[in-house]
């Protein structure tokens, strides 16, 4: 049996997808700026992406703009609202427990004269509305913090904190990564007072290389590529046709079953957790029910250090994460997120996080839960010789 339990690192494609960007490759493969029938056509699937993407989000199709993907959406939001409000101020807030594509803009634009505050979480991972009412100043002028967490699933206070920073500053922007959020949570930018919204694609079966940026109209933002105008001149170059209807069908497929994706994920998060408890010595990061996030369980599993049990369980075709995806490659020494919760040091080196999508099925959770109880005694005794 093979158990892909590592869905916020990646999902598998829809089979609808799939067939749209072939077609889009093979058969309707104009360029849309073109003027002939063939870019027309090119054109239509666009157009089509951004309605059913504005629908989801209750905002008007002018207001989404479409990107190679989350880390370019969070990089044009912060890089080009800073840059397009740097005369109103140069104080950015953003929380300690960010995604790299938010932490290392913010470093870039620290080093470029801006001055950035850092809000702390509590233990399980949420900012204080008090730290964040504190940290806004006279010349603050963006706010920037995720939805959901990538690595422990906590949801942060989104809708309480837009509220919060335009009731101080209605000029202040207000940046939310959604990319583990969008498709699981409703979102709604215009109730809940966010100016941006970072999305990406292949976190919803959508194409790998793909995302949006929703940008209110209202907002001052500066492009990052400049050339032949495309996107309202906000995003150049060649429109990535396939990539846009992909995403804009996987977006369809997410909310078309909304509710029953819901309740199916919630079933799944909550046998893991309760199947994890019942394991000698695991320590659950993550909150039950809609207290976080749905498809996102992170866990230790203290004497055993997490790349271990990482690659014992791929050794039974069981594929899970031990961190973001976007730095497990890179010799880190822990996790930025796990040292902000301030767990020990062995619950540190031993966390694992397990995600899951629509087609995770119980039998996957039961499997890596048997799976669980057969090799924590056996590599526990092996890290004590």
């Amino acid at each position: 049996m093979e158990a892909y339990l590592d869905n916020s690192a990646t999902t598998r494609c829809l089979e609808s997808v799939k067939d749209v960007v072939v077609k889009t490759m093979l058969e309707d493969y104009g360029n849309p700026s073109s003027k002939h029938t063939k870019g027309v056509e090119a054109e239509r699937y666009l157009r089509e992406a951004r309605e059913v993407i504005a629908r989801s989000l209750k905002v008007n199709e002018k207001e989404i703009y479409f990107t190679s993907g989350g880390t370019e959406s969070n990089n044009w939001a912060l890089l080009g609202g800073a840059y397009a409000n740097r005369r109103a101020g140069k104080h950015l807030i953003t929380t300690a427990v960010e995604h790299a594509a938010v932490l290392m803009p913010m470093q870039f634009l620290e080093e470029q004269g801006f001055r950035i505050t850092y809000l702390p979480v509590d233990s399980k991972g949420h900012i204080s509305l008090r730290d964040l009412e504190n940290a806004i100043c006279e010349d603050t002028i963006l706010v920037s913090m995720m939805m959901v967490n990538n690595e422990i699933g906590a949801i942060e206070p989104v809708e309480e904190a837009g509220r919060l920073i335009k009731q101080k500053n209605p000029k202040i922007l207000f940046h939310v990564d959604a990319i583990q959020a969008y498709s699981k949570l409703r979102i709604y930018p215009k109730r809940m007072q966010i100016d941006l919204l970072s999305v990406s694609g292949h976190k919803l079966h959508g194409p790998k290389g793909t995302g949006f940026l929703y940008v209110n109209d209202k907002v001052k933002l500066k492009p990052l590529l400049y050339g032949g105008g495309q996107q309202r001149g906000m995003r150049s170059g060649t429109d990535n046709v396939p990539g846009a209807a992909g995403l804009g069908e996987a977006v369809r497929q997410a909310f078309a079953c909304f509710a029953e994706s819901e309740a199916h994920l919630l079933m799944l998060k909550e046998r893991m957790i309760a199947g994890l408890e019942q394991l000698d010595q695991v320590v659950v990061h993550s909150e039950r029910g809609t207290a976080g996030a749905p498809h996102i369980v992170s866990a230790a599993f203290p004497g055993v250090r997490s790349e271990v049990l990482l690659h014992a369980l791929e050794e039974r075709n069981i594929y899970v994460s031990s961190g973001s995806a976007c730095s497990s490659n890179k010799k880190l020494p822990v996790s930025t997120v796990l040292k902000e919760i301030h767990l020990d040091q062995p619950l540190l080196e031993s966390t694992i996080r397990f995600s899951f999508s629509r087609f995770t099925t119980a039998e996957e959770i039961d499997y890596c839960l048997e799976t669980l109880a057969e090799l924590l005694p056996v590599l526990r005794r092996y890290s004590r010789r």
